[in-house]
């Protein structure tokens, strides 16, 4: 098959062959032509015979190959099983359990799930830009339900209200654009207010509910609330579009992952944010084939080793 892939069938196909894998990933991570990974310099050499390259300066680690330098790295894993990987859980809308993926690429459950946090690493982007235009503001709460623990495990987590031992989560979306989420420890003015202030432009008209931590932000922003009590739709002013990202959002972690770690749910959330972001709209075409290749320019120099993901040592930014 000498077209590049469109569906995850033609994209199985397509990958079995290692060729087609290396020269995708070369295609999307040096489009100008392969440079060393460690220096720089474009005086390299594939060797055919060992799938790798070498440069031509001297200094330590000459030899490279594909994987150097990105999430791949290290990994014994071959590419064609990756690249299905990235393909599963970059277009699947509710995620993907790393015991699917365990299934369906013959490794174990935990090559899969670190497999799965590596490809998250690659989805997550650093805002360089802030939000703009209609924007709206919304809280959740993560965590897990208590009617599916057991007794004795609900007396020991649940200790207070509803959302007393659950996570806060923080959304801004921008109408028609972006969706960002961020991880904060309560729902007070400071912490919900910085959030704003650091993705949202001044002068941006603000829709949030009735919280009273919002309050205050109408000096900088064309700040309007919608009081739930009431209605929660009063023209322009709501923030239905948040709460369905909350709804796909909590669909992914209840249905797909069951149960998700405080210290990984930004991972989560950036990936689904990544889904989110590239959507198929009236205005915007993406299909699958874009996701998966949007995520492909996504996977250099974005290292997650496994000590890192369990906590043992700090990850690199």
């Amino acid at each position: 098959m000498d077209k590049e892939p469109s569906t995850l069938q033609e994209a199985i196909i397509y990958f079995s062959y290692p060729v087609n894998c290396r020269n995708y990933v070369v295609a999307r991570r040096w489009p100008k032509g392969v440079t060393c990974p460690i220096c720089g310099s474009e005086k390299v050499k594939l060797s055919e015979k060992h799938n790798r390259w070498q440069c031509g300066s001297h200094h330590a680690r000459r030899q490279f190959t594909v994987k150097t330098g990105t999430i791949f790295e290290d990994s014994p894993l071959g590419l064609d099983k990756w690249l299905t990987a990235v393909w599963m859980i970059t277009n699947d809308k509710n995620g993907i359990s790393s015991y699917e993926v365990s299934r369906a690429l013959g490794v174990t459950q935990k090559t899969a799930w670190f497999m799965l946090h590596r490809i998250r690493k690659a989805m997550q982007l650093e805002p360089f830009m802030r939000l703009a235009g209609e924007i709206e503001v919304d809280e959740t709460f993560i965590g897990g339900k208590a009617r599916n623990m057991h007794i004795a495990q609900r007396e020991r987590r649940i200790t207070g209200t509803g959302t007393k031992d659950k996570v806060t989560v923080m959304g801004i979306l921008e109408r028609g654009g972006q969706v960002r989420t961020s991880v904060v420890e309560n729902r007070r003015k400071a912490a919900l207010q910085s959030e704003v202030k650091k993705h949202v432009e001044a002068g941006s008209s603000l829709y949030s509910d009735e919280l009273k931590s919002y309050d205050g932000l109408a000096g900088d922003y064309a700040h309007q609330v919608i009081n739930h009590a009431v209605a929660y739709v009063d023209g322009k002013v709501h923030t239905n579009g948040l709460e369905n990202f909350w709804s796909l959002l909590k669909r992914g972690i209840h249905g797909t992952y069951v149960s998700v770690e405080p210290f990984h749910l930004y991972r989560y959330l950036g990936e689904q944010c990544f889904r989110y972001n590239n959507r198929a709209t009236k205005k915007h075409f993406v299909n699958d084939r874009n996701r998966f290749e949007l995520a492909m320019t996504q996977v250099a120099n974005k290292r997650l080793t496994y000590e890192q993901l369990v906590g043992r040592q700090a990850e690199q930014p």
